[in-house]
Protein backbone atom coordinates (compact mmCIF):
# COMPACT_ATOMS: atom_id res chain seq x y z
CA UNK A 1 0.00 0.00 0.00
CA UNK A 2 2.81 2.38 1.01
CA UNK A 3 4.58 1.64 -2.15
CA UNK A 4 1.33 2.17 -4.37
CA UNK A 5 1.27 5.88 -2.89
CA UNK A 6 5.04 6.53 -2.80
CA UNK A 7 4.50 5.53 -6.85
CA UNK A 8 1.63 7.65 -7.18
CA UNK A 9 3.51 10.76 -5.23
CA UNK A 10 6.47 9.95 -7.69
CA UNK A 11 4.05 10.13 -11.01
CA UNK A 12 2.16 13.03 -9.92
CA UNK A 13 5.71 15.00 -8.96
CA UNK A 14 7.48 14.03 -12.26
CA UNK A 15 4.51 14.88 -14.16
CA UNK A 16 4.48 18.63 -12.22
CA UNK A 17 7.92 18.75 -13.18
CA UNK A 18 7.50 18.18 -16.94
CA UNK A 19 4.40 20.52 -17.33
CA UNK A 20 6.68 23.10 -15.35
CA UNK A 21 9.64 22.27 -17.70
CA UNK A 22 7.44 22.52 -20.83
CA UNK A 23 5.45 25.77 -19.78
CA UNK A 24 8.98 27.23 -18.98
CA UNK A 25 10.49 26.08 -22.05
CA UNK A 26 7.44 26.98 -24.35
CA UNK A 27 7.79 30.65 -22.95
CA UNK A 28 11.67 30.53 -23.55
CA UNK A 29 10.21 29.87 -27.05
CA UNK A 30 8.04 32.75 -27.32
CA UNK A 31 10.66 34.67 -25.79
CA UNK A 32 10.05 34.67 -22.22
CA UNK A 33 9.50 37.25 -19.76
CA UNK A 34 12.30 39.37 -19.00
CA UNK A 35 12.57 42.48 -17.10
CA UNK A 36 14.21 45.59 -18.72
CA UNK A 37 15.11 49.10 -17.43
CA UNK A 38 13.27 52.18 -19.18
CA UNK A 39 15.30 55.06 -18.37
CA UNK A 40 16.44 54.86 -14.89
CA UNK A 41 13.86 54.12 -12.72
CA UNK A 42 10.88 52.17 -15.19
CA UNK A 43 10.52 48.24 -15.43
CA UNK A 44 8.76 46.76 -17.72
CA UNK A 45 7.27 43.41 -19.32
CA UNK A 46 8.88 42.68 -22.93
CA UNK A 47 6.99 39.82 -24.93
CA UNK A 48 9.14 38.76 -27.90
CA UNK A 49 10.72 41.94 -27.74
CA UNK A 50 7.69 43.98 -29.54
CA UNK A 51 4.77 44.14 -27.40
CA UNK A 52 5.20 45.61 -23.77
CA UNK A 53 2.69 45.02 -20.90
CA UNK A 54 2.73 46.36 -17.50
CA UNK A 55 2.15 44.21 -15.07
CA UNK A 56 1.32 43.78 -11.20
CA UNK A 57 4.82 43.15 -10.08
CA UNK A 58 6.18 46.06 -12.47
CA UNK A 59 3.85 48.36 -11.50
CA UNK A 60 4.89 47.62 -7.96
CA UNK A 61 8.44 47.66 -8.55
CA UNK A 62 7.86 50.72 -10.61
CA UNK A 63 6.52 52.76 -7.49
CA UNK A 64 9.37 51.21 -5.22
CA UNK A 65 12.38 52.37 -7.03
CA UNK A 66 10.10 55.65 -7.43
CA UNK A 67 9.59 56.25 -3.91
CA UNK A 68 13.40 55.53 -3.42
CA UNK A 69 14.88 57.65 -5.86
CA UNK A 70 12.92 60.96 -4.74
CA UNK A 71 15.21 60.47 -1.91
CA UNK A 72 18.16 61.48 -4.46
CA UNK A 73 19.27 65.21 -3.93
CA UNK A 74 18.73 67.11 -7.12
CA UNK A 75 20.18 70.66 -6.22
CA UNK A 76 23.63 72.18 -4.69
CA UNK A 77 23.10 74.58 -2.74
CA UNK A 78 26.52 77.22 -1.61
CA UNK A 79 25.07 79.92 0.80
CA UNK A 80 26.92 82.49 2.26
CA UNK A 81 25.63 84.58 5.12
CA UNK A 82 21.93 84.52 5.89
CA UNK A 83 22.00 84.55 9.72
CA UNK A 84 23.08 80.35 9.10
CA UNK A 85 26.98 81.13 9.14
CA UNK A 86 29.57 82.63 7.47
CA UNK A 87 29.10 79.89 4.38
CA UNK A 88 26.87 77.18 4.21
CA UNK A 89 27.28 74.31 1.89
CA UNK A 90 24.28 71.91 1.41
CA UNK A 91 22.16 69.67 -0.71
CA UNK A 92 18.19 70.20 -2.16
CA UNK A 93 15.14 68.64 -3.60
CA UNK A 94 12.64 70.17 -5.77
CA UNK A 95 9.32 69.09 -6.26
CA UNK A 96 5.69 70.21 -7.48
CA UNK A 97 3.82 70.30 -10.14
CA UNK A 98 5.91 73.41 -11.59
CA UNK A 99 9.37 72.38 -9.56
CA UNK A 100 7.90 75.50 -7.37
CA UNK A 101 8.91 73.67 -4.06
CA UNK A 102 12.53 73.29 -2.77
CA UNK A 103 13.94 71.84 0.53
CA UNK A 104 17.46 72.72 1.02
CA UNK A 105 19.85 70.79 4.45
CA UNK A 106 22.29 72.79 4.88
CA UNK A 107 25.69 72.67 7.06
CA UNK A 108 27.28 76.15 8.22
CA UNK A 109 30.78 77.39 9.52
CA UNK A 110 31.06 80.25 11.68
CA UNK A 111 34.55 81.88 12.32
CA UNK A 112 35.26 82.09 16.27
CA UNK A 113 35.78 85.71 15.94
CA UNK A 114 35.89 87.38 19.49
CA UNK A 115 34.72 84.25 20.77
CA UNK A 116 36.63 81.38 22.33
CA UNK A 117 36.29 78.78 19.17
CA UNK A 118 34.76 78.41 15.85
CA UNK A 119 31.22 76.55 15.66
CA UNK A 120 29.08 74.52 13.25
CA UNK A 121 25.66 75.08 12.01
CA UNK A 122 22.88 73.40 10.37
CA UNK A 123 19.91 74.50 8.48
CA UNK A 124 16.53 72.74 7.40
CA UNK A 125 15.37 75.43 4.35
CA UNK A 126 11.69 75.58 3.03
CA UNK A 127 11.91 77.75 0.01
CA UNK A 128 8.77 78.54 -2.51
CA UNK A 129 8.78 79.99 -6.34
CA UNK A 130 5.39 80.84 -7.26
CA UNK A 131 6.67 81.66 -10.91
CA UNK A 132 9.34 82.38 -13.12
CA UNK A 133 9.61 84.74 -16.31
CA UNK A 134 11.69 82.90 -19.29
CA UNK A 135 13.86 86.12 -21.06
CA UNK A 136 15.18 83.98 -23.27
CA UNK A 137 18.76 82.53 -24.57
CA UNK A 138 18.14 79.79 -21.54
CA UNK A 139 18.03 82.55 -18.99
CA UNK A 140 15.17 82.51 -16.58
CA UNK A 141 13.71 85.37 -13.81
CA UNK A 142 12.39 84.18 -10.32
CA UNK A 143 10.88 87.71 -9.22
CA UNK A 144 10.23 86.35 -6.00
CA UNK A 145 11.17 83.34 -3.94
CA UNK A 146 10.41 83.09 -0.04
CA UNK A 147 10.23 80.81 2.55
CA UNK A 148 11.33 79.64 6.51
CA UNK A 149 14.08 77.93 7.73
CA UNK A 150 15.10 76.81 11.14
CA UNK A 151 18.84 77.23 12.19
CA UNK A 152 21.01 75.63 14.76
CA UNK A 153 24.34 76.05 16.13
CA UNK A 154 26.33 73.18 18.11
CA UNK A 155 28.31 74.18 21.21
CA UNK A 156 27.70 73.93 24.89
CA UNK A 157 27.19 77.54 25.41
CA UNK A 158 23.82 77.13 23.14
CA UNK A 159 20.76 75.78 24.56
CA UNK A 160 17.15 75.08 23.92
CA UNK A 161 16.11 75.15 27.26
CA UNK A 162 16.76 78.15 29.85
CA UNK A 163 18.92 76.59 31.87
CA UNK A 164 17.97 76.81 36.12
CA UNK A 165 20.44 79.57 36.80
CA UNK A 166 18.89 81.80 34.78
CA UNK A 167 15.88 83.54 36.26
CA UNK A 168 12.58 83.29 34.49
CA UNK A 169 12.27 85.29 31.85
CA UNK A 170 15.78 86.29 31.54
CA UNK A 171 16.24 84.48 28.26
CA UNK A 172 12.73 84.45 26.67
CA UNK A 173 13.99 82.49 22.95
CA UNK A 174 16.24 79.21 22.77
CA UNK A 175 19.67 80.61 21.74
CA UNK A 176 20.10 77.15 19.87
CA UNK A 177 17.71 77.12 17.53
CA UNK A 178 16.78 80.68 15.20
CA UNK A 179 13.69 80.67 13.06
CA UNK A 180 13.72 82.63 9.69
CA UNK A 181 11.68 84.03 7.38
CA UNK A 182 13.09 85.20 3.92
CA UNK A 183 12.36 86.66 0.51
CA UNK A 184 14.85 87.32 -2.41
CA UNK A 185 14.89 87.11 -6.03
CA UNK A 186 17.08 84.37 -8.11
CA UNK A 187 18.36 84.21 -12.06
CA UNK A 188 19.03 81.04 -13.36
CA UNK A 189 20.81 79.97 -17.00
CA UNK A 190 20.28 76.79 -18.41
CA UNK A 191 22.68 74.33 -19.67
CA UNK A 192 22.37 73.58 -23.60
CA UNK A 193 21.55 70.06 -23.84
CA UNK A 194 24.61 69.64 -26.11
CA UNK A 195 27.01 70.33 -23.28
CA UNK A 196 24.91 68.77 -20.13
CA UNK A 197 27.17 66.20 -18.22
CA UNK A 198 26.80 66.70 -14.34
CA UNK A 199 24.57 70.26 -14.41
CA UNK A 200 21.19 71.12 -15.83
CA UNK A 201 21.17 74.64 -14.62
CA UNK A 202 23.04 77.10 -12.61
CA UNK A 203 21.51 79.61 -10.23
CA UNK A 204 22.23 82.63 -8.31
CA UNK A 205 20.55 84.35 -5.80
CA UNK A 206 20.16 86.78 -3.39
CA UNK A 207 17.99 86.54 -0.12
CA UNK A 208 16.79 89.28 2.84
CA UNK A 209 15.99 87.14 5.70
CA UNK A 210 14.49 87.89 9.45
CA UNK A 211 15.32 85.94 12.65
CA UNK A 212 13.02 86.23 15.89
CA UNK A 213 15.53 88.28 17.54
CA UNK A 214 15.36 91.10 14.95
CA UNK A 215 12.00 90.83 14.33
CA UNK A 216 11.65 91.47 18.60
CA UNK A 217 14.14 93.96 18.58
CA UNK A 218 12.13 96.11 16.23
CA UNK A 219 8.80 95.50 18.44
CA UNK A 220 10.58 96.51 21.18
CA UNK A 221 12.35 99.19 19.39
CA UNK A 222 10.69 100.73 15.96
CA UNK A 223 14.04 103.22 15.65
CA UNK A 224 15.87 100.02 15.21
CA UNK A 225 17.84 100.11 11.94
CA UNK A 226 17.16 98.10 8.88
CA UNK A 227 20.29 95.91 9.13
CA UNK A 228 19.16 95.06 12.78
CA UNK A 229 16.47 94.09 11.57
CA UNK A 230 17.12 91.70 8.01
CA UNK A 231 20.28 90.18 7.15
CA UNK A 232 21.44 89.91 3.14
CA UNK A 233 22.79 86.62 2.09
CA UNK A 234 23.94 85.51 -1.68
CA UNK A 235 24.10 82.35 -2.92
CA UNK A 236 25.01 79.68 -5.77
CA UNK A 237 22.73 76.61 -6.97
CA UNK A 238 22.99 73.77 -9.06
CA UNK A 239 20.06 71.62 -10.31
CA UNK A 240 21.31 68.19 -11.13
CA UNK A 241 18.16 66.95 -12.47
Amino acid sequence: MKSLRFNVLAAFAVALLAFTSASAQDAWHRGGDSLVYVDRDTTKYVRDGNNQNFSRYDKRIHYYRKGWASLIPTQHVLQFCGNMGLVSVGIGWDYGKRRQWETHLLVGFVPKYESDYAKMTFTLKQNFIPWSRYMGHGWTFEPLQCGVYFNTIFGHDFWVKQPVRYAGGYYPFSTRIRPNIFVGQRITKMVPHSRRKYVKSVSFFYELSANDIGIMKFGYNWKAGFWDVFGLSLGFKTQLL
